[in-house]
């Protein structure tokens, strides 16, 4: 049963001679996966003004085509930003895992950022973070909580993706799953314990928040590797399947 500390430990091990190149993917990490938020727009419509209701005369014939407009373009930016995140975003974050993974395998590569985009990998790769997310969508519009037990239950997908990419949509799902079962709890403890650096990293007008990010990024690649040396002995998955093998010469 993996500790909290010694995951934690096992990460500023690994940190300590590879910090800046853990900061540039968690740095990437963070801009591809959506965490910009909109301004916060503030407009009041507990008062009316006369003289703009009544006074001003809009010409709705003339702002109609001007707010279709508009509109359109919303949305095909909406759109973009979707595309953007699924055939991007998405390979770049099991890219991101693979390099944390690697780190805590001591093979500290920078190379492994882009591993998803490879012919023969890549629509696997995108295809089964799709599946994920489209699960966890539906799990949150059921209730906010069951989103959020399944999004730990899914959470290591990205980590068996850059084990092996090629072992389905279903599986990846199906086997994070599994190795997290009976762990959600404990995944949510580990992740309160980083408020405490997190709330530091907000004092510093928000920006120290990055540099907190390759602590966390590198301690849940320490819980992949304990989770899935558990999954390994309660013969939830195999070596091969996993690829930590080469595979059988036919």
């Amino acid at each position: 049963m993996w500790e909290r500390k010694e995951l934690k430990a096992n990460a500023k091990y690994v940190l300590r001679t590879s910090y800046w190149k853990a900061f540039l993917v968690s740095l990437i990490l963070a801009f591809v996966g959506g965490g910009i938020n909109a301004p916060d727009l503030n407009f009041n419509f507990g008062s009316s003004d006369s003289s703009f209701d009544s006074q001003a005369g809009l010409d709705w014939g003339l702002l109609a085509p001007i707010l279709a407009l508009l509109t359109g373009v919303f949305i095909f930016i909406i759109l973009l930003a979707l595309a953007f995140r699924i055939f991007v975003g998405c390979p770049l974050e099991v890219g991101s895992m693979k390099y944390f993974k690697g780190a805590a395998e001591q093979d500290v590569n920078l190379n492994h950022l882009g591993y998803a985009f490879n012919g023969q990998r890549y629509m696997d790769i995108v295809v089964a973070m799709l599946w994920r997310g489209f699960l966890n969508f539906l799990w949150y519009l059921l209730l906010i909580i069951p989103g959020i037990v399944k999004s730990y239950a899914y959470s290591m997908v990205p980590f068996i993706l850059a084990n092996n990419p090629n072992i389905g949509y279903k599986r990846a799902v199906d086997l994070s799953n599994q190795m997290t079962r009976g762990h959600k709890f404990r995944i949510f403890v580990l992740d309160l314990s980083f408020l405490g650096w997190i709330f530091l990293g907000l004092l510093a007008c928000g920006i120290g928040v990055l540099f907190v990010l390759p602590y966390i990024n590198a301690t849940k690649a320490e819980l992949y590797l304990a989770l899935r040396k558990e999954s390994l002995e309660r013969n939830l998955t195999t070596e091969e399947e996993l690829r930590l093998v080469p595979p059988p010469l036919l």
